[in-house]
C-alpha cells in the first residue's frame, strides 16, 4: 500500500515539476521575443523554414481532405435528400476545425521534429554552452525566432489550407457529383461567416506556438548522445500533437459554446 502511494505521489510530483519547468520555459521564450537585441535575419530564416517549406504538405493535406469531405458528405446526405448542405459542411469543417488541426499536426511532424533535432544536437555537441560562454542568450538566439515564426506562419498556412480545402470540395462537387458551379459557390459564401475563419486562424496561432515551444523545449532539454536526441524528437512531436488536440477542444468551447 505504501509503495503504491509512493509511486503515485512520485508520478504526480514529476508531472508538477515538468509543468512548472515548461511554464517557465514558455514565459522566457515569449518574453525574449519582445526584449532586445533582435535578430531579424534569424526570424526571416525561420519564417521561410517553417512557413514556405511547409506549403506543399499543408496544401496537399487540405486539398485531399476537402475532396474526401465532399464525397463523404454526399454519401451521407443523399439518404436525407440534403445534398444542398454539402457546400456549407465543407467550408465550415475546413475553416473551423480540419484546416487548423491538420495543418498543426503536419507542421508538428515536419517542423517540431526538426527543431527538436537541431537544438538537441546543439545541446549534445555543447554549442549551446558555447553561446552562453560568448555572452549570447540561447533563448534570444535560438528559441525566440522559432517561437515567433511558428506563431506567425501557421495562420498563413491555415488560411491557404482553407482556400485549397474548399477548392478541393468544389472540384469533386462540380466534376464528380454534378453540382452547379454558381449555386455551389453561392451556398459556400452564404454559409461561411467571419467568426468561422477568424476562430480557425486564432487556433492556428496557438497551435504554431505549441509546435515551436515543444520542439524547442524538448531539444533544449535533450539527453546526451544520439539516443537523447531521438527521444527529444519523438517527445516533441507526440506532446505537440496531444496539446493541439486538447487546445482545439478548449478553443472550440470558447468560440462556439
Amino acid at each position: 500500500m505504501l509503495d503504491a502511494c509512493e509511486t503515485i505521489g512520485g508520478t504526480i510530483m514529476r508531472l508538477i515539476r515538468g509543468a512548472g519547468r515548461l511554464s517557465l520555459f514558455v514565459g522566457q521564450s515569449v518574453a525574449h521575443i519582445f526584449l532586445p537585441p533582435y535578430f531579424p535575419r534569424l526570424v526571416l530564416r525561420q519564417l521561410i523554414d517553417i512557413g514556405y517549406y511547409s506549403l506543399p504538405v499543408v496544401g496537399m493535406t487540405a486539398l485531399f481532405t476537402g475532396m474526401v469531405l465532399a464525397l463523404q458528405s454526399y454519401t451521407g446526405f443523399t439518404r436525407f435528400n440534403a445534398e444542398g448542405a454539402i457546400a456549407g459542411v465543407v467550408v465550415l469543417s475546413m475553416t473551423r476545425e480540419l484546416a487548423p488541426v491538420l495543418a498543426g499536426l503536419m507542421v508538428a511532424g515536419r517542423v517540431g521534429a526538426a527543431i527538436a533535432a537541431e537544438i538537441g544536437t546543439m545541446r549534445v555537441t555543447e554549442q549551446i554552452d558555447a553561446l552562453t560562454t560568448l555572452s549570447v542568450n540561447p533563448f534570444k538566439y535560438l528559441i525566440a525566432p522559432r517561437v515567433l515564426a511558428g506563431t506567425l506562419m501557421l495562420p498563413c498556412l491555415v488560411l491557404l489550407g482553407d482556400i485549397v480545402g474548399v477548392f478541393g470540395g468544389y472540384i469533386v462537387s462540380i466534376y464528380n457529383l454534378g453540382f452547379n458551379p454558381g449555386r455551389y459557390l453561392s451556398q459556400t459564401w452564404d454559409v461561411v461567416e467571419n467568426i468561422d475563419v477568424i476562430s480557425g486562424l486564432i487556433k492556428a496561432a496557438v497551435f504554431g506556438l505549441i509546435v515551436a515551444v515543444m520542439g524547442c523545449y524538448h531539444g533544449y532539454n535533450s539527453g546526451r548522445g544520439a539516443q537523447g536526441v531521438g527521444a527529444a524528437t519523438t517527445n516533441a512531436v507526440v506532446s505537440a500533437s496531444i496539446l493541439i488536440l486538447i487546445f482545439n477542444y478548449l478553443l472550440t468551447q470558447v468560440f462556439f459554446s
